[in-house]
């Protein structure tokens, strides 16, 4: 029986397996299912077992899995392509045998009302049909969605949002990690749902007020409309279906979705979650 990160050269999956190694996980139970080898060497070298399959090819899949194993399916990148791609990871689950099946979704689950929640729903849904043994993870948004995206910030002195004064109770990417890792080594969580979120749910005008304490900068937030928030991100480059994606999302914080304050995330660790400040703090470094 290994425990088993797919995904696991991306952002979040290279952190769930350094939670695993700091908490005495032997590095021979740990198995990193990525597509590249080559992006997966330090892992390999710290003893950390490679299985090579890629999402889209669902006949790489069929050696991903062992009977017994623990898995902790990362969801894809690839908006649109989720479902196909998460089907053929659930099908390779199943016909393994694996022990658990925990899945990283997204807050609210079937009450997420916003696009970028659909494929997550779906998957959510064949996971049940499937019959296997499962744990939802249903992440929050990282606070690194933001930070990680503070140069055009800087460079115009605003928090550019539609969202009006919805709140956002992000919480740091490693919190997430943190939760995934407790998730998979620990006992009780079969059959169980998780409403991961921070501990604190912030408004962007708050957000800028950090931004700006944290650079010495001044830092306004301007709230526009969805249509003007589209015509600024298409400006500046990001492709217009990703643009309205997020743009979507802004709505959907508008109506607070993305503000629940559960604990589960807190609960799960075992401390409080990372504040705002302290990802921006950071990021500006």
């Amino acid at each position: 029986m290994s425990i088993v990160v797919t995904g696991a050269t991306g952002a979040l999956g290279r952190l769930v397996i350094e939670e695993l190694l700091a908490a005495q996980v032997p590095a021979d139970s740990i198995a990193a299912v990525v597509r590249n080898e080559e992006k997966a060497a330090e892992l390999a070298a710290r003893g950390v077992e490679l299985r090579i399959a890629d999402y889209s090819a669902p006949e790489t899949l069929a050696g991903a899995f062992r009977a017994g194993d623990r898995v902790l399916m990362i969801s894809g990148s690839e908006v649109g392509q989720r479902v196909a791609q998460h089907t053929a990871v659930i099908d390779a689950a199943k016909a393994a045998g694996v022990a658990q099946l925990a899945y990283t979704g997204i807050l609210g689950g079937p009450d997420a009302d916003f696009a970028l929640a659909d494929e997550h729903k779906v998957t959510e849904r064949l996971i049940l049909e499937s019959g296997l043994p499962y744990t939802f993870l249903r992440n929050g948004w990282y606070t690194e969605n933001y930070t990680a995206n503070l140069a055009p910030v800087l460079a115009h002195s605003a928090v550019v949002s539609n969202a009006g004064d919805g709140r956002v109770a992000s919480a740091a990417r490693a919190d997430y990690a943190a939760a995934a890792a407790v998730v998979v080594t620990g006992e009780g969580h079969l059959g169980k749902t998780y409403e991961l979120s921070g501990d604190v749910a912030w408004t962007f005008a708050e957000y800028a007020a950090e931004v700006a304490g944290a650079t010495g900068k001044e830092i306004a937030y301007r709230p526009v409309t969805p249509e003007a928030h589209l015509e600024i991100l298409t400006g500046a480059g990001i492709p217009a279906p990703f643009a309205e994606i997020l743009v979507d999302v802004d709505l959907a914080i508008g109506r607070g979705r993305l503000a629940g304050t559960s604990g589960d995330l807190a609960r799960l660790i075992g401390r409080p979650t990372t504040p705002i400040a302290a990802t921006i703090a950071a990021a500006v470094a």
